[in-house]
């Protein structure tokens, strides 16, 4: 399905098997996957279906929502403006937006680093009804920028969406025009990034992948449309994976900001006790066996991508898949990864609250596999994500695989003002994930069970 390989076979028999075995064990329609190697493009290459029904193979060339790894395009123009002496990083963010909560105590570089304290907007892993109407950024900062902070600015880390919204409002200031006409100047241009699409303005067009979303083990459905305006800087971008590796070439050799601009971007940003967030500026930093990393996922409806330089190495990895809450980008990104080297950031799940939580998970998911469901334990927004359609969809595909084996909490994090749960399901022969979202009084926001791929 046209590929491009500078890697040995070898490599690329290898990145072959696994990309196999993962949209087999996942489900997921199709990935495009792009290797950087030796500073290189060395291999780009399209597996499954961009689409189901016509059927459409998926092409290296087509555009892919990539989600959140928008943010560091948006971080690089904030720094590209902090080079032209337009604004500091610990400007307070309320010399440009005075009406934020606490404006004049938050600077850019907690809003860029995710350790600000505004609420999250949208952590929940599908498109809540309340998103498919348009907004704007400003609608977004009205709702969300003046609600109280989630902590003390610089005392946590805790992802948000938000923060992005007021560092694209930021550059626009700042910069005097549209955030995606900086960053076509600035960035994409330069770097000769020709396949860039603004997914927040319109959907992809039908000659690039369709989006996919599936209710537990359902049959795989197009993805609902977010309303326009909802993306913006935390997630606007479509490319294909051959574009994002032109850009982690340019990370691999600094040549879009100044040395002490990639200095700030990849430093693991502290929190006020010096703990570490394994965060910089719009990327997660660190090290995997061995190996120095910076990178970031990304998910919006209907897509999933995983980005990751090695710059020690001169290396990245670059996977995009068409289905969204699916785990396909991360674990085909792991697996190509030491193929290409040669061989994160742990969320503990203790908790005294984990065996309430696992009980409670297990009786709705048992629920669910015989369509009944409790919907006093829904918020407004979950109850609608739960159509008659979506139960149907949950019982037919669960019911089948009997009772669990085990049921544990994995994950148990804070985000959006809400408790983020993971349970790993066992079965004999097969492993789902269930992922909730759990409001401050009990009710959930999220109730997704997602295939694993391991």
């Amino acid at each position: 399905m046209g590929a491009q390989s500078a890697v040995p076979s070898a490599t690329a028999s290898g990145i072959d098997a696994v990309a196999a075995e993962v949209l087999k064990s996942t489900g997921v329609p199709s990935a495009s996957v792009a290797v950087v190697q030796g500073g290189k493009v060395a291999y780009v290459k399209a597996y499954g279906m961009a689409r189901l029904d016509p059927p459409m193979a998926a092409e290296p060339a087509m555009q892919y929502s990539i989600g959140s790894i928008s943010k560091q395009f948006t971080a690089t123009m904030v720094l590209l403006l902090m080079q032209d002496g337009k604004l500091k990083l610990d400007d307070p963010v309320g010399k440009y937006l005075p009406e934020l909560t606490r404006a004049n105590e938050v600077t850019i570089r907690q809003v860029l680093s995710m350790t600000s304290g505004y609420q999250d907007f949208w952590p929940e892993d599908y498109v809540m009804t309340s998103m498919m109407k348009p907004t704007t950024p400003q609608q977004i900062l009205d709702g969300w920028g003046k609600k109280p902070l989630d902590f003390e600015p610089g005392t946590q880390w805790q992802y948000s969406n938000t923060n992005y919204v007021i560092a694209g409002r930021i550059a626009e200031i700042a910069g005097g025009k549209p955030l995606i006409d900086q960053l076509q100047e600035r960035i994409f241009r330069p770097l000769k990034m020709t396949g860039i699409f603004n997914s927040d303005a319109s959907r992809l067009p039908a000659t690039d992948p369709t989006g996919y979303y599936q209710h537990a083990l359902g049959p795989l459905r197009p993805a609902p449309a977010e309303g326009q305006g909802w993306m913006f800087a935390a997630g606007e971008l479509a490319m294909p994976a051959s574009d994002l590796a032109l850009w982690n070439i340019s990370l691999i050799d600094r040549s879009v900001l100044a040395p002490a601009s990639y200095d700030e971007m990849f430093t693991e940003v502290k929190l006020k006790d010096g703990k570490g967030t394994g965060y910089g500026l719009g990327v997660e930093v660190g090290t995997r066996n061995g190996h120095r990393f910076v990178g970031h996922g990304g998910e919006v409806s209907g897509f999933v991508s995983q980005n990751t330089v090695y710059p020690d190495d001169k290396a990245a990895v670059t996977v995009l898949t068409n289905e969204d809450a699916s785990s396909a980008a991360s674990a085909l990104a792991g697996k190509i990864a030491p193929l290409v080297l040669g061989g994160g950031s742990g969320m503990g799940a203790s908790s005294a609250g984990a065996a309430a939580a696992e009980k409670r998970a297990l009786e709705i998911f048992t629920g669910l596999q015989v369509g009944k469901l409790d919907r006093s334990q829904l918020t407004t927004l979950c109850d609608a994500y739960f159509t008659a359609e979506a139960v149907e969809d949950f019982a037919t595909s669960l019911k089948p695989l009997g009772a669990p084996s085990s049921f544990k909490q994995v994950v148990e994090t804070k985000r959006g003002g809400m408790t983020f749960r993971v349970f790993n399901v066992g079965f004999p022969g097969n492993q789902l994930r269930v992922t909730v979202y759990e409001m401050p009084d009990g009710k959930l926001e999220q109730y997704l069970v997602i295939p694993t791929g391991s």
